[in-house]
């Protein structure tokens, strides 16, 4: 595993917008999920989608937990941005992530993927 990879996107506000990631080990062979994916039997197992106003600790109020799953059957992360959760999120605001994987408490962390989100106010069913 080497430094995460970074991927900046658009996000058009209200809609859900999926995302796959595929890690793999420095010779380029895919990394082994399996060990991640315990059905977070303990608290922050498996893979984490966070979205924020800012990283460190001044981003800790406006976290918003997005959907991350783990597929053993293509060794992928699927992460989810839902309609509920990106409205929260506000087009006049700048947006950073960070997608991980881990094995609870004290265990192994690795950041895959890492950006900004530039949000879109809808036209079609805008609310106010």
């Amino acid at each position: 595993m080497s430094f995460p990879g970074t991927y900046n996107f658009s996000y058009y506000k209200g809609d859900t917008f999926e995302f796959k990631i595929y890690p793999k080990n420095s010779n380029r062979s895919a990394y082994d999920l399996s060990t991640y994916d315990l059905g977070n039997i303990i608290p922050g197992d498996g893979a984490n989608f966070v979205i924020s106003t800012s990283r460190g600790s001044t981003g800790v109020g406006a976290k918003i937990t997005c959907v991350a799953t783990i597929s053993l059957a293509d060794n992928s992360i699927t992460c989810t941005i839902s309609p509920a959760l990106g409205n929260q999120m506000n087009a006049n605001t700048s947006y950073v992530y960070d997608v991980e994987i881990s094995k609870g408490s004290g265990g192994t962390v690795f950041t895959l993927l890492t950006g900004n989100i530039s949000v879109t106010d809808q036209v079609s069913g805008a609310t106010a």
